[in-house]
């Protein structure tokens, strides 16, 4: 079997170099570390796992703890952690808390007994658990919900601004009763978007056209067809995810009426699906696959270095219209 003397002298590095190239360390050049991996691979080296582990006292394993599995918003944010960590070595295992705290608590728990190198997070709620990891010092990410009172890497999507721009495209088309369906109050992302909303019709009583429920089709297909039933139903939605899109789509089709002619709708994150229902369903794309890479990105540095001072990243999301919201 090939050794790290073997990759080293392939390479021409020292064997500190390919250790540290191997396990991440951001200290080492990019190419000088693309050169070490290339070696390695070509001569089919792989590290002693448990004799490693033995030496840091952990794992060269991510935790990814999201909050739904079937939203491809979450998924892509997996893919993009996925493929930074594999490119240094990192396997990723992949947990569903299903927006519950306990079940949250539950994957923070078995990522400490397992010895994991860190944990990627989208949190549950205020009362997160990541208590636990920093009172262990394992490196920890959020991402798309910050952690209130956690000074921690996070990564997060100005929804506020997104919901806002996307409400007054609504307003820009004619529509005039222009209600919003976002997800549980004391969620972040939820209480953001019903802001930006409410920023964008300020001058406007929004208070009737308002729902919140779970972030889940069947809560919204309820919120959706409770709306539509008032004497003066919303001639417009601003809805809070795409699980939640399907669910208003689904009330509307019920109902007899008609997205953009009947109804404008405007949903947050572009679905595989989004562009071809019909008519095509206009979103809030939020980049979520660099969502996934930048909270990678910033896990191996902590990793690396837990005296770096945290960080907060925000990205950008962008309002692609489509016939749905068009009159």
């Amino acid at each position: 079997m090939p050794t790290v003397s073997d990759v080293a002298a392939r390479a021409g590095v020292s064997t500190a170099t390919v250790s540290r190239a191997l396990n991440g360390k951001p200290t080492v050049d990019p190419d000088l570390a693309a050169r070490v991996r290339a070696a390695a691979a070509e001569l089919g080296y792989q590290p002693n796992g448990p004799a490693r582990n033995l030496r840091r006292q952990e794992a060269a394993v991510v935790a990814l703890i999201i909050s739904d599995v079937e939203n491809p918003f979450f998924t892509a944010i997996a893919r993009g952690v996925e493929d930074v960590a594999h490119e240094v070595g990192y396997s990723v295992v992949l947990c569903n808390s299903d927006e519950s705290a306990q079940k949250e608590s539950r994957y923070v728990d078995i990522a400490i007994q397992e010895r994991v190198a860190g944990v990627i997070l989208s949190p549950s709620g205020p009362d997160s658990s990541v208590a636990k990891l920093a009172s262990r010092g394992t490196a920890y990410v959020a991402v798309d919900r910050p952690l209130p009172g956690q000074d921690s890497d996070v990564v997060l999507v100005d929804t506020r601004l997104a919901a806002r721009e996307a409400t007054a495209h609504l307003v820009a088309q004619g529509y005039e009763r222009i209600g919003c369906i976002t997800g549980p109050a004391g969620v972040r992302t939820a209480d953001d978007r019903l802001a930006g909303y409410r920023d964008a019709l300020r001058r406007r009583s929004t208070a009737k056209l308002v729902r919140r429920t779970e972030y889940r089709a069947g809560g919204a297909h309820r919120a959706a067809l409770d709306l539509l039933s008032k004497p003066e139903p919303p001639d417009a939605l601003l809805v809070a995810n795409n699980a939640m899109a399907v669910g208003v789509l689904q009330a509307l089709q019920e109902r007899g009426l008609r997205a953009g002619r009947d109804v404008g709708i405007v949903a947050f994150d572009d679905a595989p699906w989004a562009a071809l229902v019909d008519p095509p369903l206009s979103v809030v794309a939020q980049p979520a696959y660099e969502i996934g890479a930048e909270a990678a990105r910033l896990l191996l540095a902590r990793i690396a270095d837990d005296t770096r001072p945290p960080t907060t990243t925000t990205l950008g999301a962008r309002l692609i219209e489509r016939a749905s919201s068009r009159r």
